[in-house]
């Protein structure tokens, strides 16, 4: 079992059994506080992990357990942990809450999110609103809605810190999969992260971000050179999204191609709603895309 690890005088991380390409070493559950608890990210639904939260808790009270995003790696367990605590559920809303018209229309025409899976079932006990403010053990956490890498995800400030979820993480860039993922959103809400000026950010996955600027910096630049990449390719005609992938992704693993798919469909649909690129027959998994006619 694994058990936590002391990161500031008032918070402990544990890391989930549950290591993957799309996880690092696993999902981050972070407690918050001295005399009383919140767990931010309980994880997956594993009993083992459930176990170190409830060992590293000890008699404590919890006063809530707030869920970044509704991926199956951070939320399932948060209503064992619930029952084992009697704390409640706070988050944004439901899996499907955020999300914009565009993105529930391509839901409609059955298109599924990959990845990290959704936890379909999720549901809070309560929502948050954006800039909520909760008032814990005298402390103050700020919900932050920052959708793009899911529609409903948060991050929370908490001391001049932030726990940033999925939205930015140290060791890997956000993986972004319509209709879940959308990068018009990822992109603004990394500004609106950038204008926090956190002192570190405490990610979903890895290790702790010591330097915000500089990592959000450097994601907006990785996604603005993929953009520019498939603007280039289209430029010596159309292609289908297998094609974008084999072009771009050179230093990619064969194995996450699939994944690299889905980022590349997220940066065509923001593309098509900007008018710079045509999709044909209608915007869709399997559509060819060319750009769009000045």
């Amino acid at each position: 079992m694994r058990t936590s690890r002391q990161l500031e005088p008032e918070l402990r991380v544990i890391c989930a059994p549950n290591p993957s390409p799309m996880t690092g070493e696993g999902t981050n559950s972070y407690l918050l506080g001295r005399n009383r608890l919140v767990v931010i990210d309980p994880g997956p639904e594993d009993a083992s992990h459930l176990d170190a939260l409830r060992a590293a808790i000890g008699g404590l009270p919890v006063e809530a357990i707030l869920v970044t995003h509704a991926h199956r790696d951070h939320s399932p367990l948060a209503r064992r942990l619930a029952q084992a605590t009697s704390a409640p559920v706070l988050a944004f809303g439901d899996a499907f809450a955020g999300r914009s018209e565009r993105m529930a229309r391509l839901a409609e025409q059955g298109l599924s999110g990959g990845g990290e899976g959704v936890d379909t079932g999720f549901a809070p006990d309560r929502c948050l609103g954006d800039d909520e403010l909760l008032h814990l053990e005298g402390d103050v956490i700020r919900a932050l809605w920052t959708p793009g890498h899911f529609g409903n995800h948060l991050c929370f400030v908490w001391r001049g810190a932030v726990f940033s979820g999925d939205h930015v993480m140290g060791w890997s860039s956000t993986f972004v999969s319509p209709p879940d993922g959308d990068i018009g959103a990822y992109m603004r809400s990394l500004d609106r992260l950038e204008a926090e000026a956190a002192r570190v950010l405490y990610p979903g996955h890895g290790a702790a971000v010591r330097d915000p600027a500089a990592r959000i910096a450097e994601l907006r630049s990785h996604r603005l050179a993929r953009e520019a990449a498939i603007l280039r390719v289209l430029a010596d005609g159309p292609r289908q999204i297998g094609g974008l992938v084999s072009i771009i992704y050179t230093d990619t693993p064969v194995a996450m191609h699939g994944a690299a798919a889905r980022n590349v469909f997220a940066h065509l649909i923001d593309l098509e709603a900007r008018g710079l690129v045509v999709a044909e027959p209608e915007l869709g998994f399997e559509a060819r895309y060319h750009l769009a006619t000045v």
